[in-house]
């Protein structure tokens, strides 16, 4: 992309929703990006979101994918590239100090939570799995540590207590759009607030995976609720058994139960009553409003059909 004379210069990486907003939102307060590295997409992974790298060559941008963003080589494009600033936006490799080094004007990364809390990996699924009411985005300068660097500027969003991950991350992605537009005019003056992070006010969270969808039904309802909506599709979801079936959990709301689904019954449980289908648990009840069970039963008037009002046992605990 050709800018002018006197417009700054950033390398970008990026990767996901989050860096198609950021990145356009750079060109669009006047930013020369003659560099955007992103990711090859991973096999086997769900592939729900944007590409940066169609954004960036749609605006006439040089994109690299390397293995190593820290290669001699890379240092090399990026340090040709005179850049002012470095941005990271979602970019799932650390940068290390080298390569922050090459920015004249600083390093910055846009973070999925309200920093310092949820540092790390994942942190919208994070604060949702821990029933946060709200969470947002934090634009702060970057350092060796990972999500440690003074911040910039944040904004808040809302979790709703129904809210699914992925309907939270495309506030996060507003939010991130946000708060790097109102920050690139102070960043560019040279004037931005730098505050310092209280890391001991918050923590550190990894990665999580597939398995980490098990349901621990002893662990309540609203625990349970909780993990079935931070993975709820495109994640993996939230998986259990009914009477030794697979039963995958993708939406639910907690109830007080009718007293007749939970008459009887030994907890936890599954049972259908009256077009409705509940997970029943010591400590209350939820309705499953969207499930894949078994060989393919996805409604509760098919498991009505298959099983009538007949109560199967729920698996406490996958191993």
């Amino acid at each position: 992309m050709t800018g002018s004379a006197s417009a700054p210069r950033a390398v970008v990486f990026a990767y996901h929703d989050v860096g198609v907003r950021c990145l356009r939102t750079l060109l669009a307060r006047g930013v020369e990006v003659p560099l955007v590295l992103t990711h090859t997409d991973a096999p086997g992974e769900h592939i729900w979101f944007e590409s940066v790298a169609q954004h960036a060559r749609w605006h006439g941008i040089e994109v690299l994918r390397p293995a190593n963003p820290n290669a001699p080589e890379i240092l090399a494009r990026v340090r040709a590239a005179r850049p002012d600033f470095l941005f990271s936006f979602y970019y799932r490799s650390m940068l290390g100090a080298e390569l922050l080094g090459l920015a004249a004007r600083g390093a910055y990364n846009v973070h999925g939570s309200l920093l310092p809390k949820y540092r790390g990996r994942v942190p919208v699924n994070w604060a949702v799995l821990n029933g946060e009411s709200e969470t947002g985005a934090t634009l702060h300068a970057m350092a060796i540590k990972p999500d440690a660097g003074d911040i910039i500027d944040s904004q808040a969003v809302p979790i709703l207590p129904d809210d699914t991950a992925v309907e939270v991350f495309r506030k996060v992605t507003v939010a991130a759009e946000l708060v790097l537009h109102r920050s690139l005019p102070p960043l560019i003056a040279g004037t931005a607030p730098h505050r310092p992070q209280n890391l001991a006010a918050g923590s550190y969270f990894g990665a999580r995976s597939a398995r980490d969808g098990a349901i621990d039904w002893r662990a309540g309802v609203r625990a349970a609720h909780n993990l079935i909506r931070a993975v709820a599709p495109p994640y993996p979801g939230a998986f259990t058994e009914a009477d030794g079936a697979p039963l995958r959990i993708l939406r639910s709301l907690p109830v007080t139960a009718p007293s007749a689904v939970a008459a009887g019954a030994i907890v936890p449980a599954l049972r259908w009553h009256q077009g409705e289908l509940y997970a029943l648990c010591h400590d209350g009840a939820l309705k499953v409003l969207q499930f894949e069970f078994g060989d393919g039963l996805c409604s509760a008037e098919a498991f009505h059909r298959r099983f009538g009002e007949r109560v199967l046992a729920l698996k406490a605990v996958m191993e």
